[in-house]
């Protein structure tokens, strides 16, 4: 072993991209890719996001404690990134890029129309981590777009795969064949 001289996250990359959905002070929809998050609960059903607090999102999240999870597939590459590219507060990302939302069962904010998954959440909490604030979400609802997803999650092939962001620009998708543990 030697001592690795990168950014330390970047072995743990890559990692599932999500995008926060959230209603901010000015009344607009922001949208943010975020790579850092994870399960953090099965009861109650809870997700974290880490969130930089310098970020329109964070100032969202702050004003109006929901927010969609939206999963975007292969297909929203490009949207992703744009999304990760701009500030909320300067660009009302939802009309630059033309994204078709819709209406949450639970919550304020909407989805993305096209994403392989919608979590509807509430913040229950933060922790502070450095510039971070990690937002817990109680998931309230989860919808699936049609035919994605079986008992093991999302049926990953060419057109149903998780964007797994590494840096920048960078992500990869997830290799597709099912690899099963030997049991004891």
């Amino acid at each position: 072993m030697e001592t690795y001289k990168g950014k330390f996250y970047r072995l743990i990359h890559p990692r599932p991209t999500i995008i926060l959905g959230t209603i901010c002070p000015n009344g607009r929809v922001n949208l943010m890719p975020a790579s850092w998050n994870m399960p953090a609960s099965e009861e109650p059903p809870t997700i974290a996001v880490s969130v930089y607090r310098e970020t329109y999102t964070y100032e969202c999240l702050k004003y109006h404690g929901e927010a969609t999870i939206n999963v975007p597939g292969v297909d929203m590459l490009d949207l992703t990134y744009m999304l990760g590219s701009c500030s909320g507060r300067d660009v009302d990302k939802v009309k630059e890029f033309n994204v078709e939302l819709i209406e949450s069962e639970k919550i304020k904010p909407p989805g993305i129309k096209n994403s392989l998954a919608i979590y509807e959440g509430r913040v229950i909490g933060t922790l502070p981590a450095g510039e971070c604030d990690i937002f817990l979400f109680e998931i309230l609802n989860v919808k699936v777009k049609e035919g994605v997803a079986d008992e093991y999650g999302l049926k990953i092939e060419d057109n149903v795969n998780l964007l797994l962001h590494g840096s920048g620009r960078v992500f990869y998708l997830v290799y597709y064949k099912k690899y099963f543990a030997k049991k004891k």
